[in-house]
């Protein structure tokens, strides 16, 4: 009786465990990013933020927070993937004409596409990337950004969720002269100085590690001292300390309490039978 017993224990602990690794898949297509934003090499931008991505289905929320930017002026940002690049911000081995500074073709190979347009309002599809009217202008040298229910395709949330994207903020002033000037024209868009959409700040988002998530001087750094990260980060995507990971070991771990225990006090009243 007492092994018969005991083989039950074991039997339960092991349906357990696999119950609890089974949890995992309800979790895939969601994920949670982050980033911090640095200054693109050659941007002569001295300026930090963080980025802060959740996706659920085809559906993402983004929180961000850079300073040190051109104030007043508008800050083309966006998530930028190809499934051919380097999923990391670029370095001046990009620069490919030599001059010191990189645009934003010459970052492609390191950050990919356009894939989401950080807007304010409206569309937030690639063909809004030079929309220059809809997005933050960084009152003060600093930019802070909340928005959710942002459509995605399932390839873009796959890669989001995988960390294989980048956050780029746009916008430099090269000649300090407080404003997006120079000869030099956009490589995106002709009509503009290259110093209105060459990449100024970057990060690669990344998945967070287990039990939290990227920190750094991003947020801290941009003066969100009221509420820290529970107003401008963890609350805002509906996260907690422990994030997704910690929610899968509390699912995890209750069942496998749960049946273990049933398993032991199994065992337990048959040595008292016995």
């Amino acid at each position: 009786m007492r092994t018969t017993t005991t083989r039950i224990a074991g039997a339960s602990f092991v349906a357990a465990a696999a119950l609890a690794l089974s949890v995992g898949p309800a979790f895939a297509a969601d994920g949670f990013v982050s980033a911090n934003l640095k200054p693109v090499a050659g941007s002569g931008v001295n300026g930090s933020g963080t980025a802060m991505v959740e996706v659920k289905g085809n559906q993402i929320t983004v929180t961000m927070a850079a300073n040190g930017l051109l104030a007043d002026s508008p800050h083309a940002a966006h998530i930028h993937f190809a499934a051919a690049a380097r999923h990391e911000c670029p370095g001046l081995s990009d620069d490919k004409n030599g001059d010191g500074h990189l645009n934003t073709t010459e970052g492609g190979p390191a950050y990919g596409d356009i894939v989401v347009s950080l807007t304010k309002t409206g569309d937030t599809s690639p063909k809004s990337g030079l929309a220059i009217d809809r997005f933050d202008t960084a009152p003060g040298g600093k930019l802070t950004y909340q928005r959710g229910s942002i459509a995605v395709s399932s390839d873009v949330a796959q890669a989001i969720s995988a960390g294989e994207s980048v956050v780029v903020i746009h916008g430099v002033d090269y000649n300090k002269d407080g404003k997006y000037s120079g000869d030099t024209k956009s490589d995106l868009m002709p009509s503009l100085p290259t110093e209105a959409t060459d990449p100024a700040l970057c990060g690669a988002l990344r998945v967070a590690p287990a039990g939290g998530m990227h920190t750094g001087g991003g947020l801290a750094a941009d003066g969100l001292k009221s509420g820290g990260m529970n107003s401008v980060g963890m609350n805002s995507v509906g996260m907690t300390s422990g994030g997704q990971n910690e929610a899968l070991m509390l699912v995890g771990g209750a069942a496998l309490l749960a049946a273990a225990g049933t398993g032991v006090f199994a065992a337990r009243r048959a040595r008292t039978r016995a």
